[in-house]
């Protein structure tokens, strides 16, 4: 199979092609473009000639488009969850998850389209303000650049595309290296959908080489990053006074407080900390446990952990599978090793093969490890006790990042504290910090990242807002 660019509404043969190959087996997906910097002009030139054309659009044109491709993807559910597995080696189970999860942000996302409005402005509250109407607009910002991993390679291009098109823009997205097949099926669903050509355009290769281009571009007018501090920090410093949002991932906390029956939910904690191979911004990787419940907990927590089923993502019984990158697996073994080196017990997994990591279990690492202040992006927790609940919350917030925390307590007042106290962007109360649903403001403070997704906070983020003032006679 050969994977070309689309640009204006086509499919663009380029120069460069690279082999695509299934993280599980290695084997053959397909051979992908890669755009050069031509390739990437001329897709801004393409997003910039729709631009008028998509401002322009009736609100509900531009919702039914989006409600139709919901419903192509809803034809085509299982195919897509398929290629999501095969480029990504997220377990087929987890992938029609996420595929359902992007009908719903899609179906949020037409809806949104016919809600945006503004509001009247009492100008007479002021002195000299007297004898005049007002009003304010949202308008749509033009071009934006899209940037997306590869771990949910649907539903987080859903979350940039969906509120953009909403709004009224135009988009150059640029998918993760490894999951690339994901976005041009999402592109071909908008063309069916009656988009107009240029307003989506989807370009692969190298992040740097395209992201470089996109963000000295006076063109475009926003860039929405979703992927490391590193790259979040280089488009911040170097956008200009283009807009930004970025979400750059996490170590996300769980505190399990005293009386927490635990056995309840344990299975969904497993779940927060193993799903899709730990590679999820906010799967939980540190674990802070009351003192009174620690060796039970940890006890059941690796019994359960050990149940889960690795192997192949296709197969309909399999929990984790490969990780996206051989590099990934050396990265997490590394610093696992390192963490043992400076105290810590390992308790659980740590073994790997081929691309598969166990999932891993290590109790009393230091704050200070890799492990612990980095985010891991790996099957891996660690688990530290707390003897008082505000012990706990500072742990939490001893770190550089900051966007989801979750707390499990019966103790109101505790809870109530937590969520003032936890300097983070949600804070799950009797939930993992995993929890997301496709409606709801994301995202997060520090070197977490700034803006929030959520189809009705991203439109915000993508549009501008205009006043009207009207001076009567």
């Amino acid at each position: 199979m050969k994977q070309n660019l689309w640009i204006n509404g086509e499919s663009v043969e380029t120069e460069k092609y690279r082999q695509l190959s299934n993280p599980f087996n290695g084997e053959k997906i397909a051979d992908v473009a890669e755009a050069g910097k031509d390739d990437v002009i001329r897709a801004i030139d393409s997003a910039a000639g729709a631009a008028r054309a998509m401002a322009e659009m009736d609100a509900h044109k531009r919702s039914d488009i989006l409600r139709r491709v919901a419903e192509f993807i809803q034809e085509d559910r299982e195919e897509c969850a398929r290629l999501i597995a095969e480029e990504s080696s997220k377990p087929l189970k987890i992938a029609r998850g996420e595929v359902d999860r992007t009908i719903m942000t899609y179906t949020f996302a037409s809806e949104e389209a016919r809600r945006i409005h503004g509001e009247t402005i009492p100008m007479d509250a002021a002195p000299g303000g007297e004898g005049r109407v007002a009003y304010t607009v949202r308008e749509p910002l033009g071009v934006i650049a899209a940037i997306t991993p590869f771990n949910f390679p649907m539903n987080l291009v859903a979350h940039k595309v969906g509120p953009a098109i909403a709004a009224g823009n135009t988009v150059v997205l640029k998918p993760a290296s490894q999951t690339p097949l994901s976005a041009y099926k999402i592109a071909s669903y908008f063309h069916r959908a009656g988009l107009p050509a240029g307003a989506l355009n989807v370009i692969t290769g190298s992040g740097k080489s395209i992201g470089d281009v996109l963000i000295s571009d006076d063109r475009v007018q926003m860039v929405t990053f979703t992927g490391s501090p590193e790259v979040g920090k280089h488009i911040r410093e170097n956008a200009g006074l283009k807009r930004v949002t970025l979400e750059l991932g996490s170590n996300s906390a769980l505190i399990v407080d005293e009386g927490t029956d635990f056995n309840k939910v344990m299975p969904r904690i497993v779940t927060g900390a193993f799903s899709n191979q730990g590679q999820v911004c906010i799967s939980i990787q540190r674990i802070f446990l009351h003192e009174s419940i620690a060796d039970e907990f940890v006890s059941t927590f690796v019994e359960e952990a050990g149940k889960l089923k690795v192997g192949d993502p296709l197969d309909e019984q399999t929990d984790l599978a490969a990780m996206i990158s051989a590099n990934d697996v050396t990265r997490a073994k590394t610093w696992i090793q390192d963490a043992v080196e400076n105290g810590a017990e390992l308790v659980y997994g740590g073994e790997s093969e081929k691309q598969i990591l166990k999932p891993t279990v290590l109790l009393n690492a230091q704050l200070t490890d890799k492990i612990s202040c980095e985010e891991v992006f790996a099957p891996v927790v660690h688990i530290n006790t707390f003897k008082e609940f505000d012990d706990a919350l500072a742990q939490v917030n001893d770190s550089q990042f900051g966007l989801q925390a979750g707390v499990y307590t019966k103790d109101l007042q505790k809870a109530f504290k937590a969520a003032k106290i936890l300097h983070v962007g949600g804070v799950m109360i009797n939930d993992i910090p995993t929890f997301r649903v496709d409606h709801m403001p994301y995202g997060g403070v520090k070197m977490s990242g700034n803006g929030r997704e959520g189809i009705k906070y991203a439109l915000e983020e993508m549009t501008e807002l205009k006043l009207v003032s009207i001076k009567l006679d």
